[in-house]
């Protein structure tokens, strides 16, 4: 069954797909499209947002199959239907938060948390569907355990915001043979992040 809309939420939708105009995103692209822009009140990402081949369908398969959802931050975490994840087997992990070691070891390698945070869960990164919104550190991190270690996360949705690597981040993310969701550009962030799996748990639910 799929998941209850309220009314306010299935009107604004209603709005954005009015206001969307022309786009060539598939049935299962569109939902992704919409609940970003729901989410950010940013037509932009109609321009920005990019699938690779197959990315949502990977998604929704890998939630099906009950598999982690794997977080830069809490404040992703926070923000993802947690009901939702449960009700298709899985569990949700912001690496950041899942070992009291991290920022120490971070400091005594000289790098950011959320970067030995990815390196620590390396094993849950496996078919997991990766959200990242926060920190570009991360999805490098990710990038170079898929490039080098062997990882291969069942999705990866690559959306940190930000002026500092977060362009270059989500650039080299479109240049990996792994499923991906991005948004191009400066823009993304919690929201964007949240949203994208949120869509894809709905998804995965009808």
């Amino acid at each position: 069954m799929a998941p209850y809309q309220h009314p306010i939420e299935a009107e604004s939708f209603r709005i954005i797909l009015s206001e969307l105009g022309q786009h060539d995103f598939d049935a299962n692209q569109l939902p992704v499209v919409l609940r970003v822009i729901h989410a950010t009140a940013d037509f932009d990402f109609k321009q920005t947002l990019r699938f690779s081949p197959g990315a949502v369908e990977a998604g929704i398969a890998a939630l099906r199959d009950g598999c982690h959802v794997v977080t830069d931050v809490k404040m992703v975490a926070a923000g993802i239907s947690q009901g939702f994840v449960r009700q298709l087997g899985g569990s949700v992990l912001a690496v950041i938060d899942s070992n009291p070691e991290i920022a120490r070891l971070a400091k005594v390698h000289g790098t950011t948390r959320s970067t030995m945070g990815m390196r620590m869960n390396k094993d849950r990164l496996q078919g997991a569907v990766v959200a990242i919104g926060n920190a570009p550190t991360a999805l490098l991190e990710l990038i170079r355990l898929v490039q080098e270690e062997g990882v291969r996360p069942g999705l990866i949705v690559g959306a940190p915001v930000g002026f500092v690597s977060a362009v270059e981040s989500k650039d080299a993310l479109t240049r990996l043979d792994v499923p991906y969701i991005t948004a191009l550009g400066r823009k993304g962030g919690t929201p964007v992040a949240v949203a994208i799996v949120n869509a894809l748990l709905r998804l995965a639910l009808s």
